[in-house]
């Protein structure tokens, strides 16, 4: 079993795509929620999310509005899969 502290954000974006694959196949909306954040830190167990980059687009596509803890869940998972570590996650 992997621990938290064998995990850095390095290796976690290095993998990001493993997991968004996998959350594109298991859920797709969660997928679509959740496929333009940037990685910003893994400290704790804690996962910090960025979404400003949708904003940069001629047309702004923010579904912050759109997430909810069941597609928050769907990600943990996908991350637990690949990783085996399911970390707390905070968007910003």
């Amino acid at each position: 079993m992997t621990s938290p502290e064998t995990i850095d954000i390095a290796k976690l974006k290095a993998e990001w795509n493993k997991v968004l694959d996998l959350l594109l196949i298991e859920n797709r909306i969660a997928w679509l929620a959740y496929f333009d954040a940037r990685l910003v830190s893994f400290e704790s167990n804690t996962l910090t999310l960025d979404f400003s980059d949708s904003e940069k687009f001629a047309a702004p596509h923010d579904f912050k509005k759109a997430r909810n803890e069941n597609q928050k869940s769907a990600l943990q998972a996908a991350i637990k899969k690949i990783f085996d570590i399911t970390p707390d996650i905070i968007e910003r």
